[in-house]
């Protein structure tokens, strides 16, 4: 199982969601800026050196949202989602394919990776 880390960010009342860029495994669909962990760092080391190099943001990890486990064709992630405020930057796209602020009654208007349904659902019951 690999560990998998994931930005929950609010501007007012809409939280930050990202297309996958076309190429990668699960091309297309929307999610939480985020990915692996690499060896020998934090979930929170992983979640901050991965804002920066996908969104060009630095950002204060605070408490987990909701963690999660699910097995894709090609990998079996345990995703952790932590609640995330932007401390410097504006998100600029450097990985992805588009960002959108969305509000979460929104969230059905889009197409999201597979793991992200239940946090999903989580945020819609949270904050609709």
């Amino acid at each position: 199982m690999k560990d998998v880390v994931a930005a929950l960010i609010w501007n007012n009342d809409r939280f930050l969601a990202c297309q996958r860029p076309q190429h990668k495994a699960r091309g297309l669909l929307w999610e939480f800026v985020g990915g692996k962990v690499e060896p020998g760092e934090t979930m929170e080391e992983a979640l901050i050196r991965e804002c920066q190099e996908e969104l060009g943001i630095t950002v204060n990890v605070e408490e987990i949202y909701l963690q999660v486990e699910h097995q894709y064709p090609d990998i079996h992630i345990r995703l952790t989602l932590f609640h995330c405020t932007i401390a410097s930057g504006t998100p600029k796209l450097l990985e992805h394919q588009d960002m959108k602020w969305l509000l979460p009654a929104e969230i059905n208007g889009y197409e999201f990776c597979p793991a992200d349904q239940d946090i999903l659902q989580r945020i819609q019951q949270d904050y609709s």
